[in-house]
């Protein structure tokens, strides 16, 4: 038998392949069908009328919410009742606003803010402050109509003080949303319990009765805060070394320190005296007038001649993410939101005094009243560049010698009292110690080496390096805190302490 042909072998594998050639097509064939069948048979989508857009004006036509950044110094209070209020606003609306970011920092904070795009409007801390963000560029003028008409319902000046800062080019930087006076508030009734008189002068809270409760009762009768955290004591600070002059300015500050407690926070003065921790203390005025309401023991008093008016501002910062919308808000806190300063929780004064002519208004006599005897107010003459010239080189100053230290000044300044009340030493003897406890500092400025003494040409000097150089600025604290503690030591030491 022979040989099968050479192409017998090779049928059934070509048989092989023919089939799954075969079962391939099949396969493809009934993907492509069903998927055509599910193409054929899927409804279209359908579609939903979308809504008319509500752009806001000159923010690009855009629908989405506005959200705008506010840095302030106002108390917690203040912003969640103006947020509540502005947000049901005509303005909000106009220009898509839908919600307020607040952010409550430190002054020394502010400038970083700005520069890198995180805020839109400045609101609250002092003209001072606001003044110190203008001449480094930080602020931008009005320029929204909305905005210029409500700056123009305030006015220019109030009690002889600036209420706007007009540039050179004549446009407004900012504008008083609201105004103030400083002073100090009392609880009677702890100053009949340690028979104190009423103070009346920044003077009588640096007077040794003033501290004898330290002797009698082992207590500070006198609250104040730190300057580092408080714009409002910063100012009131400043306005004792302009109306008293540097040296004895410091001597009535460093005094004050003795006779006190010293608080974080201004508000926290004022909690004190309501309570009665405290007889006196320190206060911006609205703080004064709710300690008023809420403790019929307790009065604000301005001491006459001694004090200023200030405008409270209100700013758009350069750089904003939306200046239109942040001049819609500034343009609301100069009208209809001046009834935030009316609630009987904030009693602050108005800079727009239209606000009296409301229904909410009517309902404030009696802050009608003290707007009006605020505007009546004797009032100090106020160098505000001067302040400005030296304004953080004092603050800082003041916490190294008189807030971290002040342990040591009030054990010197008890072992003091405790001599000229008990007439170990004279009068005479009593005011020599004093104006060595409270004669500025002798000290060893770092960059120099050389000894100086802390005087205000000193402190107006060295400011732009205590501010911009850290290592210079914290050599300096360490050397005012040595400086200060050797002292207070060594006076403790003369007295027998």
């Amino acid at each position: 038998m022979g040989a099968p042909p050479s192409n017998y072998t090779m049928r059934p594998v070509n048989r092989a392949i023919s089939s799954v050639v075969l079962i391939l097509i099949i396969v493809i064939g009934v993907i492509a069908g069903v998927s055509i069948y599910m193409l054929i048979s899927q409804k279209p989508p359908t579609q939903q009328p979308s809504k008319p857009s509500q752009p806001s004006a000159g923010e690009g036509g855009a629908a989405k919410g506005v959200v705008i950044s506010i840095i302030s110094r106002h108390p917690t209070d203040i912003l969640v009742k103006a947020r509540e209020m502005f947000l049901k606003s005509e303005l909000a609306r106009k220009y898509n606003i839908t919600d307020i970011k607040t952010i409550v920092i430190p002054p020394g904070l502010w400038e970083r803010y700005i520069t890198s795009g995180q805020a839109d409007v400045a609101w609250g801390g002092g003209p001072t402050l606001f003044d110190f963000l203008y001449t480094r560029g930080l602020l931008a003028p009005l320029t929204l109509p909305e905005a210029l008409e409500a700056a123009a319902q305030v006015p220019d000046e109030i009690a002889g003080v600036p209420m706007k800062r007009v540039g050179e080019d004549g446009k407004i930087y900012w504008v008083a949303a609201a105004i103030s006076s400083f002073g100090f508030t009392v609880n009677h009734e702890r100053l009949r319990d340690y028979n104190l008189t009423v103070p009346h002068s920044w003077r009588d809270l640096a007077s040794p009765e003033l501290g004898r409760p330290l002797i009698v009762y082992g207590e500070a009768a006198l609250g104040i805060a730190d300057p580092t955290q408080s714009t409002s004591n910063t100012r009131m600070y400043e306005i004792i070394l302009q109306r008293y002059g540097w040296r004895d300015g410091w001597k009535i500050l460093t005094l004050m320190a003795a006779n006190a407690v010293v608080y974080s926070a201004s508000g926290d003065v004022r909690d004190a005296v309501i309570r009665g921790d405290i007889a006196v203390g320190i206060t911006i005025d609205f703080y004064g007038y709710t300690a008023m309401m809420v403790n019929p023991s307790c009065e604000y008093i301005i001491p006459k001649g001694e004090s200023i008016v200030n405008g409270d501002p209100i700013a758009l910062v350069n750089g904003s993410k939306h200046p239109e919308a942040a001049q819609a808000f500034i343009a609301w806190v100069l009208t209809e939101g001046q009834k935030v300063w009316l609630d009987p929780e904030i009693n602050r004064l108005p800079a727009n005094p239209s606000v009296f002519d409301t229904p909410e208004g009517r309902n404030r006599s009696d802050l009608r009243k003290a707007y009006e005897l605020t505007l009546k107010t004797r009032a100090m003459k106020f160098n505000d560049t001067l302040a400005l010239l030296y304004e953080q080189v004092m603050q800082w100053y003041f916490r190294a010698t008189l807030v971290e230290v002040n342990d040591y000044l009030k054990a010197a300044w008890k072992a003091l009292l405790a001599k000229y009340f008990s007439g170990a030493i004279s009068s005479e003897e009593f005011n020599k110690y004093v104006e060595e406890l409270t004669a500025p500092l002798n000290f060893t400025d770092p960059s120099t080496g050389e000894e100086v003494t802390f005087t205000e040409d000193y402190a107006i000097s060295i400011c732009q390096k205590f501010v911009s150089d850290a290592s210079f600025r914290d050599a300096l604290i360490t050397a005012w805190k040595k400086a200060a503690i050797g002292k207070y030591e060594r006076m403790l030491e003369e007295l027998g302490g």
